[in-house]
This record gives structure tokens, sequence and C-alpha cells, in this order.
């Protein structure tokens, strides 16, 4: 279908001009030069076959008789379209924040912090939706997603993504484990807990300390969750992103044998279908988000 409107911004132009009876009260009104106004009308004008829709004159411009009917035609759609926009945008700006979180990094760092985000933003309500490990960002009932960088995964070409934290791998153990650990080629000897799903975690560590690995890993937990309960068990030394076992190394749950970081190249990112309109509850939280994420500890962030 040919198309026979003129644009929106030539209409509010025509329309501004009609309430105003003036170039420049229209100007005023929409926040534009009174240049801007006159060349709008002046395509719109164009766009309608040249007819003249104001007689202009010093004391402003009054409607021609064609301009009459245009406005009687056109106004009562172009505001009820803009009621419309604006009520759809007031729709946006309330509704809830719905996220999606790989399950370890949300109950290990950010259930911790979200007292402290409804405290700056009472008004913003955060609702956790179901976390898919085979996700591919279509949702519809989400609008955020954190999610780590798996290898050899690329992210999909509608999703845009930024880092958040989680790249910096630690050693941790029971306290009581910790004296029987001098030097970092003692752990050879330990039992070492690993991820299904991270197998080459240690791998990376031995490498960083200089210290020669032969694959013999112990119980090996898809969860990171899973493998920071079977570590402060006493079952073997982990290696774990540093952010997942803030909380257990302030309390003295766990300890780090070795005070050294490991990058594993991966980390949690947060994702948003690019298309998706953006709206003000949504703004405030990632704002808040990239804010936590820099920051090395909970203590820090509060």
């Amino acid at each position: 279908m040919k198309i026979r409107s003129p644009s929106m911004v030539e209409m509010h132009a025509f329309l501004a001009v009609s309430r105003m009876k003036s170039f420049k009260g229209a100007a005023q009104e929409l926040c534009v030069t009174q240049a801007a106004v006159s060349k709008a009308v002046q395509r719109l004008e164009e766009h309608l076959g040249g007819i003249r829709l104001f007689d202009r004159n010093s004391a402003g411009a009054e409607l021609t008789e064609r301009g009459a009917e245009l406005r009687k035609l056109t106004q009562r759609h172009v505001l009820a379209l803009e009621s419309a926009f604006e009520s759809f945008g007031n729709l946006l700006q309330s509704r809830p924040v719905r996220i999606s979180v790989i399950p370890t990094l949300g109950i290990q760092w950010l259930l911790p912090r979200l007292p402290q985000f409804r405290q700056r933003c009472p008004d913003v309500d955060i609702e956790m939706r179901q976390f898919r490990h085979d996700e591919d960002f279509t949702r519809d009932d989400v609008d955020f997603w954190i999610e780590v960088k798996r290898p050899h995964r690329k992210w999909p070409d509608h999703v845009q993504t930024h880092y958040l934290l989680g790249r910096e791998l630690v050693t941790v153990c029971a306290p009581e484990l910790k004296a029987r650990f001098r030097q970092p080629k003692d752990l050879q000897s330990a039992c070492l807990l690993g991820h299904t799903n991270f197998p080459d975690n240690w791998a990376r560590w031995f490498d960083a300390a200089g210290v020669p690995f032969s694959p013999r890993l112990g119980p090996s937990f898809d969860l990171t969750m899973n493998l920071i309960v079977a570590t402060k068990s006493g079952m073997g030394v982990a290696v774990v992103p540093a952010c997942l076992v803030e909380m257990e190394l302030s309390k003295g749950e766990l300890v780090k044998p070795f005070d050294m970081e490991v990058s594993c190249g991966r980390g949690y990112f947060l994702c948003s279908n690019k298309d998706a309109p953006s709206f003000s509850a949504g703004d405030r939280f990632t704002d808040w988000l990239v804010e936590q994420s820099n920051h090395p500890s909970l203590a820090l962030a509060r």
C-alpha cells in the first residue's frame, strides 16, 4: 500500500501553528526553532500538492479554508496517537524489571545486594524469572539476563551484552585444610574439586602458578553453588570465581590457601534484546547493576 500521510513532525508543526496562530508560538510549544516549524509546514504544503494551509500576516497565521478542513480531519487522530504512545510509555515505566539470572550468581552475589537496590529505588519491583541453560534470549517474559560466557559460544546477533564481573578465579578450601598447603605445588596431592562445565579451571590456575598439572580431579559438580557447599564441608579444594565466595570468605567459612587470582576469560554478562524499548525502571536497575559490579565486595557495596 502506498503511504499517503506525511510525517508526524509535519503534522505536529501544522497543528501547533493552528492552535497558537503563530509560528513563533508553535516553535516555543514544540521546543524547536521557528525555522524548523516553518520548514515542516512548507514540506506539508508541498506534500499536499502545493496548497496553502495558512494565511501569514503581521499578527501571526490564520488557517485557510483548506487548512481548517485538514485540521478537522486530522487533529483528533494525531492527538489520539500521541495519547496512545504516552500511555504505552507510562506502562513501560511502571512495570517491574524481569530478570533471569544464572542460579549461583543470583544466590551468592545478586540477592544479597537487592536490599540495597530496594532502599535506593523503593518504587522499582524486581521479578526473578526461571533460568534456562539453553537460553536463546527470545523470551518475552524477561527484560534482562545475567548469563555466563560459555566456551565456544557466540552471543546471538539480536542480543547486546555488557561484561559485569566473574573472570577472576581463586582457590578456596575449608579453614582446617589451609595449613596443609604452603606452596602451590602442594595442591598437586590435594583432592581437587571440579566444575563439569569448566574442567579447564584448574589447568588455568596451575599454569598461572607455574606448577605442572595432570588432570586428576576429584568429585565434580555442575553448579558452582554445589561446589562451594562441598568445599565448605571439607571435601577438598576448589577454584571458583572470586565474586561467588565473598560471603564465605568474609565469614571465615572458606579461606584462600594462596592469594592469587587467575583470569578464566569468561565471566558474567548482562544481556538484553537490542530491539526492546528501554524503560525507566530497567535503566535504573541496570545502572545500579553495573555500579555494583565495580565493587570488589558486598561490604563496600553497601
